[in-house]
């Protein structure tokens, strides 16, 4: 079971934290769209004032005085054309993406892991050159102030501190506001040496410096020496990248020839301006030597000079120095603290997945600085600066090369991706480029190809770089760029972080399948739970595994994943690292004598043994410290994963549960409003019976007896009815509702319904409109009882409800489908009670239909029959128009003959030998009605109260058959049953009867000791056809004139030509409202006017029988007749 990873709270809030560009200034990720704000020349002005700082003088002044003139003019024009050239491309790129130099670098060959070496290597360029400038400014301070050298560099550090801390937008207006200081000032010395002629440059020209040899002529050797110094500012560009990101997107032609042209002074155009830097420092350090400046490499002894000469003023002199010094080392430093954080920032978030913050890193920056300023170094950091150089050019060069070359020839892809989620952690182009060119300038650099190519080492390393770049991306095929690809959908919508809940841009956005939510790139570098699942064999651990693998044999390749492998390669490094350390030690020291170096050797060599064996025991402890990680971390996922599936298997339980409550509670509600609604239907009849029956208790002429058995009787009826509709739907829903599969004459049924109805909507001055096709099968196989009851539910409320018009009765039948229309002018259906009208009790708020009375269950029981039946109903209505439903049936057309057709006679009788039927109940009137109507037909009665009694009566008599209620005191009708089949065996067959619906069971299982299940309130004719089956009898029926009087084990409606019986007078009344509920087709009303007839006049109960059978076939014809030759 797989869910997505919960986002705790704290991570959130964490996120959000450093995720706020106040003071993040876009650290870590893409510049986005709406942050470009400044205009053109803003950016370009910010980016060109970090051009302003006097390292460039002091280089020159170094190199001029260490190589002379010639030498270092040609080293100046070189480097700074080489480091305009390769600058180019990453401006462009930095400017077209908005991205700095890290995430430039990452995307560029070098991986996501791999570029945390050039973090490194750009973020101590920062701190260095930032210590340079603040020692040169701290040296003004002193000489302006006074104060003790170690508080002046702290001030010169701290200074840059509120600037730089809000990024972008309180550094560019400080660049903008000292621009024209800065100009004037720096301009200046340059117009006065010019003012004075050759005669002040020609001493420059001439020298020759501390190494040349001649006359001041190119010496190759210290041409090389001089430009490698000067590729040490190659990382330079990057901190123009880290302002060009800001430029805004170039909109029309106009726009796009300024945009490149800002692009190229903010980018790679610094380099002439620090060439010309380069060239007055050399000019100004010529200048103080000629005037006896003591440290004329010094750009405080260098402007002091000049500024002395052109105001004739020492004081005035000094502080012109101070400011344009403090306002140039501002300049700069506030871009190498800016800088340096986001590079530190960049660094630290991948190795260690945490970022507490841009301005955490900028301070760490400036105290780095102040260190580097305290013990020294800061005055000595240009003896580094080849060394330095050969690791710059290698990272520059590289990163240039894939731009240039790769990935215009398709050896890697046209974009640049930064975001973890699409890297592999290393990336072998920019790695691999970048590793042989520090090793063969590096080997270069101590000797080891002559003293010409220790010159060039430098130019050497950027050419190895440049080469093997696009070299290494053709052998690997460009396959280490990307991990994956992006899953998002393109277009230049926001997307929602997941963790920060921040909408970034779709280009800063990536889909992380351990949250299964877009992620923003900085909340990706952060989260340290996902172990990079979003991709295969991407780390750096794995991709180190899978090329040792390649690359040593099996049998010491399969070693590389155990603890003694790690051992090895991690105390390797530190080999590496040692010896590095030792030579670079020794290297310093290379000009001491004979005796000393062999001294200094020694001990090297000593202290190298110690640190190997310190660095052996550092090593197990972090293989073993690694391996128990490990396990632990590997323990810790297995039982969270563990936990997670145990919580989501809760989760769906608990959800489960609720529905299951909800469900409970509404169906506790549902049977609530049916108890309700049954409440009211059955308190509604039952007052009116128990009121009239108070009534004629009490006597008096209050109420005619007459008047109120009318009124019970159909009290009682309405009862019935609703007896009968909630049983339907009881039957329905506990699945024990029987369907015979019959064979209907299909025209005449339909015939009959629409004749019955006709009546009706005459009376009631409705027009029936009766539509079915002239060829329809003979047969059809259905549930006559059921269609009929379908058919007459619709029809009899399309006729209750319509006041005037017509109602339409339409059968169309085509390929076994039976369709019924039945459509009516009446009031309608709203559109939001057309799903109500099938729930029980349920009439709408229709006034009209309010009025009419009846239960409310005629729908509900024709909507699950038609489903019961395998068809569907439909209706469609319009307020005020009318109603039309819809009744689709599949009715299979069938051969032969009917199987119920009307019998010929009413049953008087059985052949064969006289049958003792058993009746046990424990209601009198059960009994009694039983009793009364098989005893004429010739069957001797017995009956017994309960089921003990029963089964005692039954071993006596030994009947033939037994008819057993079920519900009754002391044993039930089950136990009676399976006393009397134990005590009498099979010669006695069993039928139960039940008014509990729940009781009824279609099949018969082989331990049951019953034959038959019949419902009350019993149908006569299903009794009788039970008693025929069981028995084995042939009913003797009532001969037709005519007809044959052959036996028929079904009942007779008799025939209505036969001898009529006379009536008393009594009877007329009855029999007249009999023939005029027949014209209108009222059946209930027929049938309960014939049940008061009875109870009226006895002597009608013959004819009475003869009618109830007609009406329980809906011959409504053949009952007319018998009540017109009765009535004559």
């Amino acid at each position: 079971m797989t869910s997505a990873a919960p986002v705790f709270r704290e991570k959130r809030l964490y996120n959000k934290w450093v995720a706020s560009q106040t003071l993040e200034d876009y650290a870590l990720r893409y510049t986005a769209d709406h942050a470009r704000k400044w205009t053109v020349g803003r950016v370009v002005h910010t980016a060109l004032g970090a051009a302003a700082f006097l390292a460039c003088e002091a280089i020159g002044a170094g190199i001029t005085l260490a190589y002379g003139f010639a030498n270092s003019i040609a080293a100046i024009a070189a480097a700074m054309v080489v480091m305009f050239l390769i600058g180019l491309p990453i401006a462009f790129r930095a400017a077209r993406h908005g991205l700095d130099i890290d995430l430039l670098t990452r995307g560029a060959g070098f991986g996501y892991l791999g570029s945390t070496v050039t973090s490194l290597i750009y973020a101590s360029f920062t701190f260095l050159l930032f210590s340079v400038e603040a020692s040169i400014m701290a040296v003004a301070l002193v000489a302006l102030t006074g104060m003790p050298l170690g508080l002046a560099y702290l001030l010169s550090a701290v200074a840059v501190l509120p600037i730089a801390l809000y990024g972008m937008k309180s550094i560019s207006r400080f660049q903008w506001a000292t621009q024209p200081l800065w100009l004037v000032l720096q301009l200046a010395p340059f117009a006065y040496l010019l003012w004075l002629g050759p005669s002040a440059i020609a001493p420059w020209t001439e020298l020759i410096g501390g190494g040349g040899e001649g006359k001041g002529g190119l010496d190759l050797l210290h041409f090389g020496f001089a430009f490698s110094m000067l590729m040490s500012l190659m990382p330079q560009i990057g901190e123009q990248a880290d302002y060009l990101r800001f430029l805004p997107r170039p909109r029309g032609r106009a726009s796009a020839r300024r945009w490149r042209m800002a692009v190229v002074m903010g980018g790679p155009g610094w380099a002439f301006i620090g060439g010309a830097k380069l060239a007055l420092g050399s000019l100004l350090a010529c200048y103080g030597m000629a005037h006896g400046v003591a440290d004329p490499a010094s750009p405080t002894g260098m402007f002091q000079a000049i500024f002395a000469a052109m105001t004739g003023h020492d004081r005035l002199a000094l502080l012109l120095t101070a400011i344009f010094i403090i306002t140039c080392q501002l300049k700069i430093n506030v871009t190498n603290a800016y800088a340096g954080s986001i590079a530190w920032s960049n660094f630290f978030a991948r190795l260690t997945h945490s970022h507490p913050g841009r301005v955490v890193w900028l301070l760490f920056n400036i105290v780095l600085a102040v260190l580097l300023m305290e013990i020294g170094l800061g005055q000595t950091i240009e003896g580094l600066l080849i060394l330095y150089a050969n690791v710059a050019v290698a990272w520059i060069g590289a990163l240039a090369a894939d731009l240039v070359i790769s990935k215009p020839l398709g050896l890697s892809p046209p974009g640049i991706e930064f975001k973890r989620a699409h890297l592999y952690d290393i990336n072998p182009v920019g790695v691999g480029a970048m590793g042989l060119s520090v090793l063969v300038s590096s080997l270069a650099w101590f000797g080891l190809f002559g003293p010409m190519a220790q010159a060039f080492g430098s130019l050497l390393g950027l050419s190895v770089a440049f080469i093997s770049a696009p070299a290494i991306a053709l052998l690997t095929h460009g396959r280490y760029y990307l991990a994956r690809q992006s899953k998002l959908p393109s277009g230049d919508a926001t997307h929602r972080c997941v963790i920060c809940e921040n909408s970034f841009q779709r280009v800063d956005m990536a889909s992380c399948p351990m949250y299964d939510a877009p992620i923003c790139s900085l909340c990706c570098t952060l989260e340290a739970r996902c172990y990079d699942r979003c991709k295969t064999d991407s780390r750096a651990t794995q991709q180190a595994s899978i090329w040792l693998e390649k690359l040593l044999p099996a049998a010491i390749a399969r070693h590389v994943h155990t603890p003694v492998g790690h051992f090895i390669a991690i105390f390797a490094l530190i080999l590496c690292g040692n010896a590095l350390l030792m030579l670079l030690i020794g290297a310093s020291h290379a000009h001491r004598q004979a005796d000393e170096r062999e001294l200094i050797r020694g001990i090297l060599i000593s202290l190298f043994l110690l640190l190997s064996f310190v660095g052996g025991i550092a090593a197990w402890i972090v293989v073993l410290a690694h391996e128990s990680r490990r396990t632990a971390i590997r323990e810790t996922r297995h039982h969270l994963r563990k936990l997670s599936e145990e919580i989501a298997a809760h989760e769906i339980t608990d959800a489960r549960l609720q529905r299951a409550k909800e469900a409970a509670e509404s169906a506790n509600a549902a049977k609530s409003r049916y108890l309700v609604s049954v409440s009211h239907e059955i308190r509604s009849p039952l007052n009116s019976i128990y009121g009239y029956a108070q009534l004629l208790e009490r006597g008096g002429n209050d109420v005619t007896p007459v008047k109120a058995a009318r009124v019970i009787r159909r009290s009682a009826e309405h009862l019935t009815n609703l007896v009968e509709g909630l049983l339907d739907i009881s039957q329905v829903e506990n699945g024990v509702l029987r369907l015979s599969n019959d064979t209907v004459q299909f025209a005449p049924f339909l015939d009959q319904i629409a004749s019955m109805f006709r009546y009706q909507a005459k009376a009631k001055g409705l027009k029936f409109l009766y539509d079915r096709p002239e060829i329809l099968p003979d047969f059809v196989r259905t549930d006559q009882k059921r269609l009929r009851q379908i058919l007459i539910n619709i029809l009899s409320n399309a006729i209750k409800f319509t006041r005037e018009g017509h109602v339409r009765f339409r059968v169309l039948y085509r390929s076994q489908m039976a369709t019924f229309e039945i459509s009516d002018t009446g009031p309608g259906i709203a559109p939001d009670e057309l799903d109500l009208i099938f729930v029980p009790f349920e009439r709408g708020n229709n006034p009209q239909a309010r009025e009419q009375q009846g239960v409310g269950l005629g729908l509900s029981i024709t909507h699950a029959l038609v489903q019961i039946l395998g068809g569907e109903i439909g209706v469609k209505s319009q307020l005020g128009k009318g109603t039309r439903f819809s009744v689709r049936l599949m009715l299979g057309e069938a051969a032969g003959h009917a199987a119920d057709p009307a019998s010929s006679g009413a049953i008087i009788g059985y052949d064969g030998p006289r049958r003792t039927i058993a009746i046990v109940d424990d209601d009198p009137q059960q009994v009694s009605l039983i009793r009364n109507l098989l005893e004429p037909l010739g069957f001797t009665m017995v009956e017994a109260g309960d089921g003990l009694s029963g089964v005692t009566l039954c071993e006596e008599r030994q009947p033939d058959l037994a008819l057993l209620d079920i519900t009754m005191p002391g044993q039930n009708g089950w136990a009676a049953a399976r006393g009397i089949r134990k005590a009498l065996g099979e010669h006695v067959r069993i039928v139960m009867l039940s008014a509990d619906a729940h009781e009824y069971r279609t099949d018969r299982r082989p331990d049951d000791a019953h034959d038959r299940f019949l419902m009350k309130p019993v149908d006569f004719g299903a009794l009788l056809d039970s008693i025929a089956e069981l028995l084995k009898l042939s009913w003797i029926v009532e001969e037709k004139p005519g007809g044959d009087g052959e036996a028929r084990p079904v009942a007779d409606t008799g025939d209505a030509r036969r001898t009529v019986t006379p009536l008393p007078a009594t009877a007329r009344p009855h029999l007249d409202d009999i023939a005029r509920l027949v014209r209108i087709g009222h059946v209930r009303g027929i049938e309960g006017t014939i049940k008061a007839m009875v109870e009226a006049v006895p002597e009608s109960e013959p004819l009475s029988v003869q009618l109830l059978l007609c009406l329980d076939r809906f011959d409504l014809r053949a009952l007319s007749d018998l009540i017109q030759r009765h009535a004559a």
